[in-house]
């Protein structure tokens, strides 16, 4: 008789459980939304412009939905939990949303049609660009295990104003990253124009936001070299983990 093998997390699972403790142990609370998304939330409510090349074919999943006045769509990012979320809930506001998206894009090594985001989303009177910095050092510092350096690039996002693209440095540690610069995400302050299509005034509050791959961690944290490992049910990728 053939003993039945114990089964684990799968390594999505224990990035995004692992996330999830590192951001509750600083206030941060877990939200998610639909995969099938609103055109409204996916771009109208992030400052997205109807002529955005993101509004494109080739780079988002449409429905065929009978319902013109609610063009649906699978959802770009999980930025559009921002929106939902901020609507039904005042000030302050700190939140992180782990979920899968969904990108109209040729598959190869370093992409997928389908990968996982996380999103983060802090929202309060007198929230600056130091308190971002601080929170992304810090995650990272948990995550990696390592003393961490990040630096910020101006770059453009819709919905942040200023955007920044952010790299990172791990300055100690066993991992393969020690003493290399990578661009590992997307963040800014909220656009007042986000704040204020959520009914909060942009004069009283401001916040931050932050975007990057689950996927893209993983690469980093366990050093495998293709993505489509995490999703093709290979065993023998899987029970490394």
């Amino acid at each position: 008789m053939i003993e039945p093998q114990q089964g684990h997390k799968h390594p999505l699972s224990h990035m995004i459980a692992e996330i999830n403790v590192i951001f509750a142990d600083i206030g941060f609370v877990f939200a998610e939304g639909p995969e099938a998304e609103r055109e409204h939330y996916n771009f109208d409510r992030l400052n997205v412009p109807k002529y955005h090349t993101s509004r494109d074919m080739q780079d988002t999943f449409w429905f065929k939905n009978k319902d013109v006045a609610a063009p649906t769509v699978l959802r770009t990012q999980t930025s559009p939990v921002q929106a939902r979320y901020s609507e039904s809930h005042m000030p302050p506001i700190r939140v992180i949303v782990p979920g899968k998206v969904f990108r109209n894009e040729a598959t190869d090594a370093t992409h997928e049609a389908q990968f996982y985001q996380l999103e983060g989303l802090f929202i309060d009177r007198g929230v600056h660009v130091g308190h971002l910095k601080g929170v992304i050092e810090y995650f990272f510092s948990k995550f990696f295990k390592g003393d961490v350096e990040v630096r910020f690039r101006p770059s453009y996002f819709p919905f942040v104003e200023p955007g920044f693209e952010v790299d990172m440095r791990l300055n100690s540690g066993n991992s393969k990253l020690v003493g290399r610069w990578i661009e590992v995400m997307g963040a800014g302050m909220v656009h007042p124009n986000v704040l204020s299509s959520s009914g909060i005034d942009p004069k009283v509050y401001s916040g931050y936001a932050f975007g990057i791959g689950i996927d893209r961690l993983g690469f980093m944290k366990y050093e495998f070299d293709d993505i489509r490992s995490l999703y093709n049910g290979d065993l023998r990728f899987i029970n490394q983990f």
